[in-house]
């Protein structure tokens, strides 16, 4: 049996449960919240098929949320951190940085076809909470330039501008997921990883 996860309300420390139950409640959710955006949108969402689609009465929705906007940006929130969690770990774990970045876009790949309603979520977010749509790339961002440094420390990639890189990277993963997670499974997330990696590791150079 899998543990429940612990999200966390950065934007409503004081809201954040302290139970195991309160957890596995928030986690209940923001699980609805995502299935209710991602099939709807921001716009035609509503708390009451939040409530609903979690199973929990609409006073309980409103212990950890105060409107539909609060709990959309903890969802992004949300989902950002599982992507970073997802992600870094697979890439940490491999015996070199470019073996890790091989990894870390198949598992990215095959985060998103278990979670396809991240796009029109981080997506409309842009315009809902521009802020919060910043955050989460900015921190994935900030995250990944600092272990490419350490990489780089450890003699495993060449110098370069980190953050640069980082946000190529991103880019590239963005549209890889997009493509190959959400509109077609066609190709196996270690496939799509192994030539990203390939361009990655060699770029567009005749040998």
């Amino acid at each position: 049996m899998d543990v429940p996860e612990k999200p966390q309300l950065a934007d409503a420390p004081d809201k954040t449960p302290r139970t195991e139950r309160g957890r596995r409640t928030l986690r209940a959710i923001l699980d609805a919240a995502a299935e209710e955006f991602g099939e709807r949108g921001y716009h035609e969402g509503s708390i009451a098929r939040i409530a609903q689609r979690g199973g929990v009465a609409i006073g309980s929705f409103y212990t950890y949320f105060d409107s539909k906007e609060a709990i959309f940006r903890a969802l992004v929130a949300d989902m950002s951190r599982q992507v970073r969690e997802t992600v870094a770990p697979v890439i940490l774990a491999a015996p070199d940085r470019l073996s890790g970045e091989r990894a870390g876009i198949a598992a990215f790949i095959g985060f998103v076809r278990q979670h396809k309603a991240l796009y029109r979520i981080i997506d409309e977010s842009a315009f809902v909470a521009e802020d919060a749509y910043r955050r989460h790339y900015r921190e994935i961002a900030e995250g990944y330039a600092a272990s490419l440094s350490a990489a780089h420390g450890r003699g495993e990639i060449s110098d370069g501008d980190m953050t640069v890189r980082a946000w190529a990277i991103m880019g590239m993963n963005v549209f890889l997921g997009l493509r190959f997670g959400v509109w077609d499974e066609s190709l196996s997330p270690e496939a799509v990883a192994e030539v990203a990696a390939g361009l990655v590791s060699n770029g567009l150079a005749a040998p």
